[in-house]
Protein backbone atom coordinates (compact mmCIF):
# COMPACT_ATOMS: atom_id res chain seq x y z
CA UNK A 1 0.00 0.00 0.00
CA UNK A 2 1.53 3.32 -1.21
CA UNK A 3 2.02 6.15 1.87
CA UNK A 4 -1.28 8.11 0.62
CA UNK A 5 -3.53 5.44 0.84
CA UNK A 6 -2.40 4.46 4.19
CA UNK A 7 -2.73 8.12 5.56
CA UNK A 8 -6.22 8.07 4.19
CA UNK A 9 -7.00 4.58 5.86
CA UNK A 10 -5.29 5.96 8.90
CA UNK A 11 -7.06 9.34 8.79
CA UNK A 12 -10.69 7.84 7.79
CA UNK A 13 -10.13 5.33 10.92
CA UNK A 14 -9.94 7.90 13.64
CA UNK A 15 -13.08 9.57 12.50
CA UNK A 16 -15.85 9.47 15.08
CA UNK A 17 -19.06 7.77 13.58
CA UNK A 18 -20.83 10.34 13.39
CA UNK A 19 -18.70 11.43 10.19
CA UNK A 20 -19.31 8.37 8.73
CA UNK A 21 -22.62 8.55 9.83
CA UNK A 22 -23.50 11.97 7.87
CA UNK A 23 -25.78 11.75 5.00
CA UNK A 24 -26.36 7.96 5.16
CA UNK A 25 -29.11 6.38 3.83
CA UNK A 26 -31.58 4.14 5.71
CA UNK A 27 -31.57 0.08 4.74
CA UNK A 28 -29.01 -2.46 4.97
CA UNK A 29 -26.94 -4.57 2.78
CA UNK A 30 -29.34 -5.71 0.12
CA UNK A 31 -31.74 -5.16 -2.38
CA UNK A 32 -31.35 -3.30 -5.47
CA UNK A 33 -28.49 -4.84 -6.94
CA UNK A 34 -29.78 -8.21 -7.96
CA UNK A 35 -31.01 -11.59 -5.60
CA UNK A 36 -29.25 -14.57 -3.84
CA UNK A 37 -28.63 -17.16 -6.66
CA UNK A 38 -29.20 -20.86 -6.88
CA UNK A 39 -25.56 -23.01 -7.48
CA UNK A 40 -28.37 -24.71 -9.97
CA UNK A 41 -28.02 -21.97 -12.24
CA UNK A 42 -24.57 -20.53 -12.06
CA UNK A 43 -23.20 -19.29 -15.38
CA UNK A 44 -19.52 -19.35 -14.36
CA UNK A 45 -17.16 -18.73 -11.12
CA UNK A 46 -15.47 -15.58 -10.68
CA UNK A 47 -12.47 -15.58 -8.79
CA UNK A 48 -11.57 -12.17 -7.01
CA UNK A 49 -8.70 -11.14 -4.40
CA UNK A 50 -8.84 -8.87 -1.64
CA UNK A 51 -5.76 -7.12 -1.24
CA UNK A 52 -5.02 -3.87 1.26
CA UNK A 53 -6.85 -2.12 -0.29
CA UNK A 54 -7.75 -3.34 -3.55
CA UNK A 55 -9.32 -6.16 -5.25
CA UNK A 56 -8.08 -8.44 -7.90
CA UNK A 57 -10.12 -8.02 -10.57
CA UNK A 58 -10.98 -3.81 -10.53
CA UNK A 59 -14.28 -4.54 -12.06
CA UNK A 60 -16.36 -7.49 -13.21
CA UNK A 61 -18.24 -8.12 -16.38
CA UNK A 62 -22.08 -9.68 -16.27
CA UNK A 63 -24.90 -9.98 -18.68
CA UNK A 64 -28.17 -8.84 -17.08
CA UNK A 65 -29.83 -12.12 -15.61
CA UNK A 66 -27.00 -14.32 -14.99
CA UNK A 67 -26.14 -16.24 -12.02
CA UNK A 68 -22.66 -15.90 -10.91
CA UNK A 69 -20.27 -17.79 -8.04
CA UNK A 70 -17.91 -15.69 -6.76
CA UNK A 71 -15.28 -17.04 -4.85
CA UNK A 72 -13.43 -14.47 -2.41
CA UNK A 73 -10.32 -14.97 -0.89
CA UNK A 74 -8.60 -11.96 1.75
CA UNK A 75 -5.00 -12.04 0.85
CA UNK A 76 -4.43 -8.64 2.75
CA UNK A 77 -3.33 -8.33 6.12
CA UNK A 78 -6.65 -6.41 7.70
CA UNK A 79 -10.28 -7.68 7.92
CA UNK A 80 -12.05 -6.69 4.16
CA UNK A 81 -15.47 -7.23 3.22
CA UNK A 82 -16.95 -8.02 -0.33
CA UNK A 83 -20.36 -6.69 -0.69
CA UNK A 84 -22.08 -6.55 -3.77
CA UNK A 85 -24.65 -3.72 -3.99
CA UNK A 86 -25.30 0.06 -5.20
CA UNK A 87 -23.01 3.17 -4.16
CA UNK A 88 -25.90 4.20 -1.55
CA UNK A 89 -26.27 0.74 -0.37
CA UNK A 90 -22.31 0.74 0.41
CA UNK A 91 -23.01 4.52 1.78
CA UNK A 92 -25.46 3.12 4.21
CA UNK A 93 -23.55 0.03 5.34
CA UNK A 94 -20.52 1.64 6.10
CA UNK A 95 -22.07 3.55 9.22
CA UNK A 96 -22.79 -0.73 10.64
CA UNK A 97 -19.50 -1.69 9.82
CA UNK A 98 -18.19 1.58 12.10
CA UNK A 99 -20.50 0.53 14.40
CA UNK A 100 -18.48 -2.85 14.24
CA UNK A 101 -15.20 -1.63 14.58
CA UNK A 102 -16.42 0.68 17.62
CA UNK A 103 -17.61 -2.55 18.96
CA UNK A 104 -14.80 -4.31 18.56
CA UNK A 105 -15.92 -7.11 16.46
CA UNK A 106 -13.46 -5.83 13.81
CA UNK A 107 -10.15 -5.57 15.00
CA UNK A 108 -7.52 -4.68 12.33
CA UNK A 109 -6.48 -8.07 10.92
CA UNK A 110 -9.19 -9.93 13.30
CA UNK A 111 -12.87 -10.41 13.89
CA UNK A 112 -14.16 -10.86 17.72
CA UNK A 113 -16.79 -13.81 16.23
CA UNK A 114 -18.62 -13.65 19.96
CA UNK A 115 -18.88 -10.21 19.49
CA UNK A 116 -20.76 -11.06 16.00
CA UNK A 117 -23.81 -12.31 17.91
CA UNK A 118 -24.24 -9.12 20.32
CA UNK A 119 -27.98 -8.30 19.94
CA UNK A 120 -27.74 -4.38 18.61
CA UNK A 121 -31.83 -4.05 19.20
CA UNK A 122 -34.96 -4.49 16.96
CA UNK A 123 -33.39 -8.35 16.07
CA UNK A 124 -30.42 -6.62 14.67
CA UNK A 125 -27.11 -7.91 15.50
CA UNK A 126 -23.10 -7.99 14.05
CA UNK A 127 -23.53 -11.34 12.13
CA UNK A 128 -22.65 -9.86 8.68
CA UNK A 129 -24.39 -13.20 7.40
CA UNK A 130 -26.16 -11.15 4.24
CA UNK A 131 -26.15 -13.21 1.11
CA UNK A 132 -24.47 -10.32 -1.25
CA UNK A 133 -21.82 -9.88 1.29
CA UNK A 134 -18.32 -12.00 3.07
CA UNK A 135 -16.69 -10.45 5.45
CA UNK A 136 -13.14 -12.61 6.24
CA UNK A 137 -10.27 -12.33 8.18
CA UNK A 138 -6.62 -12.36 6.54
CA UNK A 139 -6.26 -15.85 4.64
CA UNK A 140 -9.94 -16.87 4.61
CA UNK A 141 -12.35 -17.27 1.97
CA UNK A 142 -15.86 -17.96 0.91
CA UNK A 143 -18.13 -18.20 -1.78
CA UNK A 144 -21.55 -15.92 -2.98
CA UNK A 145 -23.52 -17.25 -5.50
CA UNK A 146 -25.65 -14.29 -6.79
CA UNK A 147 -27.77 -13.17 -9.69
CA UNK A 148 -28.13 -9.87 -11.69
CA UNK A 149 -31.40 -9.48 -11.83
CA UNK A 150 -31.40 -5.99 -12.94
CA UNK A 151 -29.13 -3.58 -14.55
CA UNK A 152 -27.83 -0.65 -12.44
CA UNK A 153 -25.20 1.57 -11.12
CA UNK A 154 -23.66 -1.83 -8.86
CA UNK A 155 -20.28 -1.96 -7.54
CA UNK A 156 -18.54 -4.57 -5.20
CA UNK A 157 -17.20 -3.06 -1.98
CA UNK A 158 -15.08 -3.00 1.25
CA UNK A 159 -17.10 -0.96 3.73
CA UNK A 160 -14.78 -1.93 6.97
CA UNK A 161 -14.13 1.98 7.85
CA UNK A 162 -11.57 4.02 5.76
CA UNK A 163 -11.43 1.18 3.06
CA UNK A 164 -13.54 2.23 0.54
CA UNK A 165 -12.22 6.02 1.10
CA UNK A 166 -8.98 4.59 -0.06
CA UNK A 167 -10.20 2.77 -3.26
CA UNK A 168 -11.42 -0.36 -2.15
CA UNK A 169 -14.51 -0.64 -4.42
CA UNK A 170 -14.96 -1.99 -7.79
CA UNK A 171 -17.85 -1.21 -10.81
CA UNK A 172 -19.90 -4.14 -12.01
CA UNK A 173 -20.23 -3.62 -15.92
CA UNK A 174 -23.14 -4.97 -17.89
CA UNK A 175 -22.98 -6.48 -20.98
Amino acid sequence: MNAAKFLVVATSMSMSAAAFGAGAHSGGHGGGSGEPGKASEVSRTINVEMHDNYYEPESIEVNPGETVRFVVVNKGNLVHEFNIGTPDMHEAHQEEMMMMVEHGVIQGGTLNHDMMEMDMGDGHSMKHDDPNSVLLEPGKSKEIVWKFSEQGNIEFACNVPGHYQAGMYGDVNFN
